[in-house]
């Protein structure tokens, strides 16, 4: 059965048709990675990275100056709360599902919970 003659709704049937341009696969079936860079209060610039796969988050971080990532275990809150940001920001432009935005604010949740 073809997906086009299923009836379902708009919203539905055009996130269904959604395919990225290089690869030609669905957009939602594709791991999603959120860089960001900040100061350290040393004055050295971190780079961050967050990627959800498999339903779950990871964060990976490393300085500049240095050649090795750092994975976190348990993602800090501070991190949690810039990747709200950059994530909302995302979802504002279509770029990520609302249910990601859902999956950090829980997480952000279970974090100050844990403090």
């Amino acid at each position: 059965m073809d997906r086009d003659s299923v009836d379902l709704p708009w919203s539905l049937s055009r996130l269904l048709r959604r395919r990225t341009p290089h690869t030609g696969l669905p957009v939602q079936s594709i791991m999603k990675k959120h860089e960001w860079r900040e100061n350290t209060e040393e004055g050295e610039i971190r780079l961050v990275t967050a990627t959800r796969h498999a339903g779950k988050w990871q964060l990976r971080s490393r300085l500049k100056s240095e050649s090795e990532w750092t994975n976190f275990p348990a993602i800090e809150l501070d991190d949690l709360e810039t990747l709200y940001e950059i994530i909302s920001k995302k979802y504002q432009r279509n770029r990520v599902p609302h249910a990601q935005v859902l999956e950090i604010e829980a997480l952000i949740a279970a974090a100050k919970r844990r403090k």
